[in-house]
């Protein structure tokens, strides 16, 4: 099947957040939204078949997992990143933000600390901070329109009270796709200091240009024994509204910690069409699909560059690696914070995540959306052209 990713999908009355909250996060209504980590293709048709499928059975009580689930999840893995999940490692999560926050109450104790490395993915910090936790900052070192994991740093700020490393794998917002090497170093220095692990590695499948993701529990033991691995199939497969999370935790004393506790409250349970979603993702027509997807994606990007390359000279757009998520390098523009995210927001008519928002390192920066069909993002483009031809 050929999916057509140019088609542009009315999503107004499906209560979608990119555009349900503008007025209330920009302060204006009337933004083109490229914004929350969700694409503008339509969920392929395999998916919303499984669905309706079960929505004809007009009975929707208590049902049980089918073992499906799991063998799906786990064949996934082994064929797109050569790792082998036993079944036992995984469970049910509702959510990976919430998963963050669940293993944060379960691991750390109200005077430990959680580490992140930013400029990272904003709950990384939100998460701990409203559970009580105090937050401790590895920031990447930025090296030729890239970042670069800062071990000195980190041996520096990593005392006894650090228990939880959170990583964003691949990174988000700059598209990582985490080297073996690095991964191995993180592993053996958290290993050492015994510092547990979370790699939050919901971008897993969406590698570009010949990149490889990398599973963090995968490079060597002492990784093995340090994480929870949360993943999902929402962003590959745009079903972010089907909560279908997952968690990996191969250490036996871990796993029962953490298992046990999400058990006793029930919070391992899926809902009903979680299951049917991943199943369908990973089991039917959902590799061809992902290769499409990925091939749009990566022209989207290169038309961005090019873009910028020919119009909007003082913007550079870092390739990323991994994700439909583009880091624009804005400072050449030489504004402020307040300024450019007015230039963005007030003058161009878009809706971006600007990049202080993502913390030390992020500022200058604005983190651009490109999972949207190109006349979308060609309009997006003209209309910051414009707003900066004016502004000159």
């Amino acid at each position: 099947m050929t999916y057509d990713f140019d088609k542009i999908i009315d999503r107004s009355g499906s209560g979608d957040l990119k555009h349900g909250v503008l007025q209330e996060r920009y302060g204006r209504s009337d933004l083109l939204p490229l914004w929350v980590a969700d694409m503008d293709f339509e969920t392929p048709r395999f998916i919303t078949d499984a669905l309706r499928q079960r929505l004809e059975h007009s009975l929707f009580g208590y049902t049980v997992v089918p073992d499906v689930l799991w063998t799906s999840i786990t064949q996934w893995i082994q064929d797109h990143h050569q790792w082998d999940v036993k079944r036992q490692w995984l469970t049910y999560i509702p959510g990976i933000v919430k998963g963050i926050g669940m293993a944060i109450n379960v691991f750390v104790k109200e005077d430990e600390k959680v580490i992140i490395q930013p400029p990272v993915y904003h709950p990384f910090r939100l998460t701990p901070e409203g559970n009580g936790r105090q937050v401790v900052y590895n920031p990447l070192k930025e090296v030729g329109g890239t970042y670069e994991m800062d071990f000195e740093q980190l041996a520096e700020v990593a005392d006894d009270k650090c228990r939880l490393l959170i990583l964003s794998n691949p990174h988000n917002p700059a598209g990582i796709c985490w080297s073996r090497e690095t991964l191995q170093r993180l592993a053996h220095f958290c290993y050492e200091h015994h510092i547990i692990v979370i790699s939050d590695e919901i971008h897993a499948d969406m590698a570009l240009f010949g990149h490889q993701h990398v599973p963090f529990a995968s490079v060597s033991d002492e990784a093995a024994q340090i994480s929870i691995t949360f993943g999902a199939p929402s962003k590959t497969f745009n079903i972010a509204g089907i909560v279908s999370s997952y968690a990996i935790v191969p250490n036996d004393t871990l796993r029962r910690r953490f298992y046990t506790w999400l058990e006793a409250n029930e919070l391992n349970d899926p809902p009903l069409f979680s299951p049917i979603a991943t199943i369908a993702a990973y089991t039917q027509q959902g590799e061809d699909y992902r290769r499409q997807m990925l091939g749009y994606i990566e022209e989207n990007i290169r038309f961005v560059e090019d873009y910028c390359r020919e119009h909007l000279p003082r913007i550079n757009p870092w390739r990323p690696q991994a994700s439909f998520l583009v880091w624009l390098d804005c400072r050449e523009l030489g504004l402020s914070h307040d300024a450019l995210v007015d230039l963005f927001v007030n003058r161009a008519h878009l809706a971006l995540n600007d990049g202080a928002m993502f913390g030390i390192g992020g500022s200058g920066f604005m983190r651009l959306n490109v999972g949207t069909p190109r006349a979308i993002l060609r309009q997006a483009l003209e209309q910051l052209r414009a707003a900066i031809a004016q502004n000159v």
